[in-house]
């Protein structure tokens, strides 16, 4: 059963310019697979745009509107400078947003057991309200609501490993017990959140949590991470999907960051993941969120797929 690969080529139409969340790094991932010859083993499928109903379940109303609407206007920006957006950016984002619940009806029907979203502008910053970080909706949470309201999932694992904390999906949760939020970021750093303390609060107490690390840190430092913490977290949770918010920007050649991990890593991250329990059947989405260097991002990547893809 082959891994299925969420794409449209209108994720190349969120014309963002110079920032450094461009179409160039989905150029240059779609380039490294084709030379590597791995679409010969992988599904491509165009995903379904979110609807309204789907955005809604993260996002409030008054946000959806405010996006629409500032799109439209032909605003460059969203919420802060740091959120670049173009006259296709709504149905960009919408579509982002669809990829990963087109992928969990896939799966979920017995066609696939593993899916990656190669889809911008990613999404794990996104709150309630606020665009951030680049993200305009939060692609990962809403899949996660949709596998739970839909599909019946009692149990989500959302795990990630962007190099930045992903304060919009721990807020989605925070007072939540049905998931179970996993991050390793960069600490200090942008956005600021994701301490050690910040575990869950009312039923969410403990199903919360970030594991900071510091700039340099190695592959060992995230290996000693993943063996010590999020396996064991993991298997103890039993989740009955995993989703994972592949961030490939705390790879050493990134320009925005100070950590040193090598695309390799990112593969035996994967293969822990993977081999980590039964509980979830195989079952993983795994959606692409930062990584700025286009070698470092196509490199890691390809090794992120090939465990997937086994």
């Amino acid at each position: 059963m082959s891994l299925l690969y969420m794409y449209d080529d209108l994720f190349l139409k969120h014309e963002t310019g110079n920032h450094p969340e461009n179409k160039g790094r989905l150029e240059a991932i779609n380039q490294a697979i084709e030379n590597s010859g791995l679409f010969s083993e992988i599904e491509m499928i165009k995903p379904i745009p979110a609807t309204e109903k789907d955005i809604l379940r993260i996002h409030s109303r008054e946000y959806l509107t405010r996006v629409q609407e500032t799109i439209k206007s032909g605003s460059p920006f969203l919420d802060s400078m740091d959120t670049v957006v173009s006259s296709l950016s709504f149905e960009a984002a919408c579509l982002a947003a669809g990829a990963g619940i087109t992928a969990a009806d896939k799966i979920m029907n017995g066609d696939f057991k593993t899916a990656f979203c190669a889809v911008r502008p990613p999404g794990h910053h996104a709150e309630e309200g606020i665009s951030m970080g680049f993200c305009i909706f939060n692609n990962i949470a809403i899949t996660a609501k949709y596998l739970q309201q839909v599909h019946g999932i009692n149990k989500v694992m959302i795990l990630d490993w962007d190099v930045h904390h992903g304060n919009g999906t721990e807020k989605s949760f925070y007072e939540d017990n049905t998931v179970f939020y996993i991050s390793l970021h960069q600490y200090p750093h942008y956005p600021g959140t994701g301490a050690r303390a910040d575990i869950g609060r009312g039923k969410g107490k403990n199903f919360t949590l970030n594991i900071p690390m510091s700039a340099g840190s190695n592959d060992q430092d995230y290996l000693n991470a993943f063996k010590e913490e999020v396996i064991p977290s993991v298997k103890t949770f039993a989740p009955g999907f995993i989703l994972i918010s592949a961030g490939f920007d705390a790879n050493k050649a990134d320009p925005l960051s100070s950590v040193d991990l090598s695309p390799d890593v990112f593969g035996t991250f994967t293969e822990m993941i993977v081999n980590s329990t039964n509980s979830y059947r195989g079952r993983i989405i795994s959606f692409l969120e930062g990584g700025y260097d286009y070698d470092a991002l196509a490199k890691s990547v390809l090794c992120h797929l090939s465990e997937l893809n086994k």
